[in-house]
């Protein structure tokens, strides 16, 4: 099993790198994985990672691409709400990437 530890505390992961347990989730767990991404957070990661975790919570499911685009377009505006502002935060897959960093289960459509 694949596990990295943060605050003492063991984090069991899977092969692509989500978190086993969504409990685990912290933003120091965040900044570990996303450090494994070689991303240094933002302000504007966090927002989407939040939007993402409320998307989860709303619809029990992590987003595809495409409802990921609507939903941070409908909370954070068109600006943000398009696919090239995503890819630069969450290279190469904003659903898959975003998703891992933000403690959710891979989306069920990404490869």
């Amino acid at each position: 099993m694949n596990s990295f530890i943060i605050e003492g505390r063991e984090i069991p992961v899977d092969k692509e790198g989500f978190l086993r347990n969504l409990a685990d989730w912290s933003p120091e767990v965040a900044k570990a994985l996303a450090a494994q991404e070689n991303i240094e957070l933002t302000d504007d990661h966090w927002d989407v990672i939040h939007l993402l975790q409320a998307f989860y919570k709303e619809f029990e499911l992590s987003p595809a691409m495409r409802p990921l685009v609507k939903y941070v377009g409908q909370h954070l505006g068109a600006e943000k709400g398009n696919s090239i502002f995503l890819m630069q935060l969450f290279p190469p897959s904003p659903a898959k990437i975003g998703s891992k960093l933000a403690g959710l289960p891979k989306p069920t459509n990404c490869l």
